[in-house]
């Protein structure tokens, strides 16, 4: 099946970088948020961030225009219902996610085929409360959206090879590369990555290192673009702990246990650069670490 209209549900970071490259890549965009604060700053970040590619030659100033026309917004699911395709990203809550299917499924065409940007739970699980389980696959790309060249294509056991297919087609027709992971407790990038990062908290935690010398160790000795500790508050400690918490119940193994200095960080609020408090202290002009 040919998609030509998609549908994404959240205009947070992953919604609004969602809708981003989907409407560059020419598709007709239904992006829909329960708040229309988000919508407004959603489009005004796309805006931005499509200029600051026109700046540097990724797209012509013409183009630009087109893919902004190609965005609209609605605080209506229901408005979802005409898209060929639609790409879930709201918070990364269970309970949230089976709300948005089973309100969705009402008004949706028998073809449309319906993905979740989750970073961790179940596909199967999820696609098994809908009415269309065959439709269902894990459709997850990385942050910053516009930047990064990942998607993780994520089958359930009831997903079929259209769905699949049709799935692939649009990560290939939006520039880019596709993995295919099975459906197990955080696929492959989370899988691997998030225990890095709470291994660095543990290390922080028990005194090894501070946050500066962790982050520093890691980038110059291992040559990572950013520290361990500065990517949680990039990706949200909130996040990283969910993530943590589904291995960690999924799996049933104690390496996955979440340190208990990451938990006491979400439970004060302080998840990273969306709060200005992190492993950094983002309120001044410079990032500080905290501990």
């Amino acid at each position: 099946m040919e998609i030509q209209k998609i549908g994404v549900v959240g205009a947070g970071q992953m919604g609004n970088g969602i809708a981003h490259v989907a409407a560059v890549a020419g598709y007709d965009v239904w992006m829909s948020d329960i708040s229309q604060d988000a919508l407004d700053a959603a489009m005004t970040l796309i805006d931005r961030n499509m200029e600051r590619q026109v700046s540097r030659e990724l797209i012509a100033a013409d183009a630009k225009a087109e893919a902004m026309a190609r965005i609209r917004t609605s605080l209506k699911l229901a408005d979802l219902g005409q898209c060929d395709l639609i790409i879930e990203a709201a918070t990364e809550r269970e309970s949230v996610k089976q709300a948005i299917f089973e309100d969705l499924i009402p008004h949706l065409q028998p073809h449309t085929i319906l993905t979740t940007n989750t970073s961790s739970i179940s596909i199967t699980r999820l696609a098994s409360r809908t009415d269309r389980p065959e439709r269902f696959m894990g459709f997850h790309f990385m942050n910053p959206v516009p930047v990064m060249q990942l998607v993780e294509l994520i089958r359930g056991i009831a997903t079929d090879r259209e769905t699949y297919d049709s799935c692939l087609a649009v990560v290939e027709r939006i520039g880019k590369t596709a993995a295919s992971a099975e459906d197990f407790p955080a696929f492959i990038v989370n899988r691997i990555l998030m225990p890095m990062i709470n291994e660095a908290v543990y290390t922080l935690y028990e005194g090894v290192g501070n946050v500066r010398s962790i982050d520093q160790s890691m980038k110059l000795g291992a040559n990572h673009p950013m520290g361990p500790l500065e990517l949680a508050d990039f990706i949200g400690l909130d996040t990283c702990l969910a993530i943590m918490n589904v291995l960690h119940e999924g799996l049933a193994d104690t390496k996955y246990r979440p340190c208990p200095l990451l938990t006491k960080y979400v439970e004060a609020g302080w998840l990273g650069r969306k709060a200005k408090r992190g492993f950094y202290d983002y309120r001044g002009e410079e990032p500080v670490p905290t501990r």
